[in-house]
């Protein structure tokens, strides 16, 4: 496995536990972490061995403080359209693993977009989420102002953009931001858990799960359930669906061949 400047990688049984390391600027994303990030999902697509991957910050201050502001301050106009951190984050989204985000201490800005962009998000009751663009006369630009208003509603995603407001992890669990939450000393036992009992899930059935909650939020109840017909078509003709299956009825774990 590949080493990096401002990453840490580690694998464990499945799990890929994947670390930004730039303690020194609170994990903050500049150009050559989101090229590292870029690099690493484009590699764990081609690993079999990996199931789960999941994302934290180095220390406990920090899970990702947001971009790199000095190197936001030297942008230019059309920069922006470029796909950048939110092309990035589409791929974290679309990923074939399940993503989780192990969030302590700040996610702000294009962290905060980073944990939106997973799959599962976990938060201490001292994590820190918000969404501060405002205040440099810009926008979330990597997904924020779309998955945040997906996840929590339109109404709490206006309040936290135009005010500005951070959550601690309490919040963010009740309004569902984060999906569970965890003390300090318990979250990567936590995020361990999680992965482990997503493992033992069929690993087409997690892809076509993830296609089709996806593919089909932002169309029509039709066109939806379409998609999902699809998807379970597709599940029907594998190896997984026979496996699964034929496990239930013999009253064991299934053993997946892809897993």
């Amino acid at each position: 496995m590949k080493t990096y400047q401002n990453l840490l990688l580690n694998k464990d049984d499945g799990i890929l536990w994947l670390t930004i390391n730039r303690l020194e600027y609170r994990n903050a994303l500049n150009k050559e972490t989101l090229s590292e990030l870029q690099d690493v999902f484009n590699y764990v697509e081609q690993d079999d061995s990996i199931k789960v991957i999941i994302l934290q910050g180095a220390g406990e201050k920090s899970f990702a403080a947001g971009a790199d502001i000095q190197q936001l301050h030297e942008r230019k106009m059309l920069e922006a359209l470029i796909p950048g951190m939110q092309g990035l984050y589409k791929k974290i989204e679309q990923c074939g693993k399940v993503t989780i985000a192990a969030v302590k201490g700040y996610a702000l800005g294009g962290g905060c977009e980073l944990a939106l962009s997973c799959d599962i998000r976990i938060a201490t009751p001292k994590a820190k989420f918000g969404l501060p663009e405002l205040n440099l006369g810009i926008i979330p630009g990597a997904g924020g102002t779309q998955r945040l208003a997906r996840i929590v509603g339109k109404g709490r995603a206006l309040d936290m953009v135009l005010t500005g407001k951070i959550i601690d992890g309490i919040e963010a669990e009740r309004i569902g931001l984060a999906s569970y939450l965890s003390d300090m000393e318990e979250l990567e036992a936590k995020a361990r858990n999680i992965a482990r009992e997503v493992m033992k899930k069929g690993p087409i059935a997690i892809k076509l799960a993830k296609l089709a909650i996806h593919k089909g939020f932002d169309v029509d109840l039709e066109t939806g359930m379409l998609i999902e017909k699809l998807c379970q078509t597709i599940s029907f003709g594998t190896e997984d669906k026979s496996e699964g299956t034929l496990a239930f009825l013999e009253k064991r774990p299934a053993q997946f061949g892809s897993n």
